[in-house]
């Protein structure tokens, strides 16, 4: 299902946009020593598309959870029919193919798009061999470069880093950035379960400075054992609309916890952004981390200002089209804070994000307009 709508604005950035990797990305493009291990999707013992990870069905990622992953506009109906199709068959129009990619681009006016994966939102929450996680982290980044390579500049690769520890993260962050990605993501927990602040990953975050890279905190899957959404423990597996509301928590812990080892004092030039987790809450996150600083509470906070400060010299966020209070937390918080993201082609929006994002940004200034588009993106990134 495509979209028809089109906005009428230069320099349009789609901040997280996604694509569905191609099956056989990790057979191709991992390490001769570690393809036998590779991540595949095949079909499964009921003959629907499974994921197989390191020679094993995978736990959690069946047919119907990849269906998830590029039925962006479908009706509950029809996307119960792609689970009986391939994984392939069901690819969107843009979703693996570059130059299908700019076309849809230029059907909505988009110029950028950053590219997140979709199957590497995954692995993470089985693989728990620090060796093979970087090694698909490496099998990705390389493949999203080679698929951006032609597009001008317009697709942007940014490369999935496992913080598996420090100095290996530094190493795949230096190295993918150099083949030419544009920046880094990371899930919101870690394979050590310390805070990605934590001194064990110095490394990372001074070699993120160095070379000035935006380092994002995005959603992926997330194991039994580090699910931020565990009170209600019979709605994981059937409240999808449950479990998604209370997806931005994760990364909100992860961002917190920066302030709470005091990281942008250690790495003040280091740029945080926080992706596909709404925007409309970091008013009250702000205030509110602020108020605790002031309070007995905040002496136990290494930071020589207040919490804000630090967002507004370092940090950024990114909102949903459809989120319409965006435009009042903006005036507060400032507009050169905020980035919009389509999270085209995952199922979690509707398909007309381009007309509410028209929507969201007609009443705006000229100035903040430009700014959340694409102004602030371009900054960021050197774009």
């Amino acid at each position: 299902m495509t979209s028809t709508a089109h906005i009428a604005y230069g320099n349009v950035i789609d901040a997280d946009g996604h694509i569905n990797e191609p099956s056989d990305l990790w057979d191709t493009y991992l390490e001769p020593q570690y393809r036998h291990r590779a991540l595949r999707v095949r079909p499964g013992p009921n003959g629907t598309d499974h994921v197989e990870l390191d020679g094993r069905w995978s736990k959690f990622f069946h047919g119907e959870i990849l269906a998830r992953g590029y039925s962006m506009g479908q009706t509950f109906e029809e996307r119960a029919a792609t689970v009986q199709r391939s994984y392939r068959e069901n690819i969107p129009f843009g979703g693996c193919d570059p130059n299908e990619r700019l076309e849809l681009l230029d059907r909505e006016g988009v110029n950028k798009a950053l590219i997140y994966p979709t199957l590497s939102l995954e692995w993470e929450a089985e693989v728990t061999d620090p060796e093979l996680s970087l090694a698909y982290c490496r099998a990705y980044n390389r493949w999203a470069v080679d698929f951006c390579a032609g597009s001008g500049g317009r697709l942007v690769p940014i490369a999935h880093i496992a913080m598996v520890d420090g100095p290996t993260a530094a190493q795949e962050m230096e190295r993918a950035v150099k083949a030419g990605c544009k920046g880094v993501f990371v899930s919101p927990y870690t394979p050590t379960d310390k805070s990605h602040a934590h001194p064990d990953y110095d490394r990372f975050w001074a070699t993120a400075q160095d070379l000035d890279v935006p380092v994002g905190i995005h959603p992926v899957a997330e194991p039994p054992h580090r699910r931020v959404y565990q009170r209600f423990r019979e709605l994981a597996r059937k409240g999808e609309w449950w479990c998604d509301m209370l997806g931005a928590q994760g990364p909100q812990q992860a961002f917190l916890a920066l302030f709470q080892y005091g990281l942008f004092d250690r790495f003040p030039k280091v740029k945080v952004v926080l992706l596909e987790s709404g925007a409309s809450w970091i008013g009250h996150l702000l205030d509110r981390m602020d108020a605790a600083y002031d309070t007995p509470l905040g002496r136990g906070v290494p930071l020589k200002e207040k919490p804000s400060f630090y967002f507004q010299r370092q940090c950024w966020i990114s909102a949903d089209p459809d989120e319409k209070a965006v435009r009042y937390i903006m005036e507060y918080v400032g507009s050169d804070k905020f980035f919009w993201a389509s999270d085209f082609p995952h199922d979690d929006h509707t398909r007309d994000y381009i007309g509410a994002l028209a929507k969201l940004v007609a009443p705006l200034s000229e100035e903040a307009r430009r700014s959340l588009l694409g102004d602030n993106v371009a900054r960021v990134y050197g774009l």
